[in-house]
C-alpha cells in the first residue's frame, strides 16, 4: 500500500483547552510538513521550533521533536512449493516484509521563546519513553511545568 498516512494525536496535556491558550488545531499536520511517511530505515531524531501566530496576533512557539519507531508488521507467511504440500526435507523459508519505521512527534507549545529549554524538556520525555522507565509521563510533565521562585531575602 501507500507509505503516506495521517497523523493523529495520541495524548495531550492539558487534556482540555485553557481559556487563554487553546490547543492549536491541525498541529498534527504541522509536525510533519512533508507528510506522515513510513521509512525503511530509522532516521535520527529531529528538532525544530516554529512560530504560529493566532487570530489575535499572539505568538505561539511550537517545538517539535520527532523520532522514528518500528511499526508492527503482519506475521510472516510461508509459501509452500509443489502445490499445497510442503516437502519435509526442505522447509520453506518465511517471507519477511521489510521493516518500516513511522515518525512519532512530541510537541511543546508555549508563548515563551526558549528553544533550548524546549529541546531539553522534549529530550527528557523522549528518553523516559524510549528507555521504558517506570515514571508517569503526567508526573514528569507536571514537574517540568512547575517551578518555585524564591522570595527575595526570604524562604522559598
Amino acid at each position: 500500500g501507500s507509505r503516506d498516512g495521517q497523523g493523529q494525536i495520541l495524548q495531550r496535556f492539558p487534556e482540555k483547552d485553557w481559556e487563554d491558550n487553546p490547543f492549536p488545531q491541525g498541529i498534527e499536520l504541522f509536525c510533519q510538513p512533508s507528510g506522515w511517511q513510513l521509512f525503511t530505515e530509522r532516521n535520527p531524531p529531529t528538532f525544530f521550533v516554529a512560530v504560529l501566530t493566532d487570530i489575535n496576533s499572539e505568538r505561539h512557539y511550537c517545538a517539535c521533536f520527532t523520532f522514528w519507531e518500528p511499526i508492527e508488521s503482519a506475521q510472516p507467511q510461508s509459501h509452500p512449493r509443489n502445490g499445497d504440500r510442503e516437502e519435509e526435507e526442505e522447509p520453506s523459508s518465511p517471507v519477511q516484509p521489510a521493516q518500516l519505521f513511522a515518525p512519532k512527534s512530541l510537541v511543546l507549545v508555549s508563548r515563551l521563546d526558549h528553544a533550548e529549554v524546549f529541546r531539553n524538556s522534549l529530550g527528557l520525555i523522549y528518553t523516559i519513553y524510549v528507555d521504558g522507565l517506570s515514571v508517569s509521563l503526567e508526573n514528569v510533565i507536571g514537574n517540568l511545568l512547575t517551578c518555585t521562585i524564591p522570595i527575595t531575602g526570604g524562604a522559598q
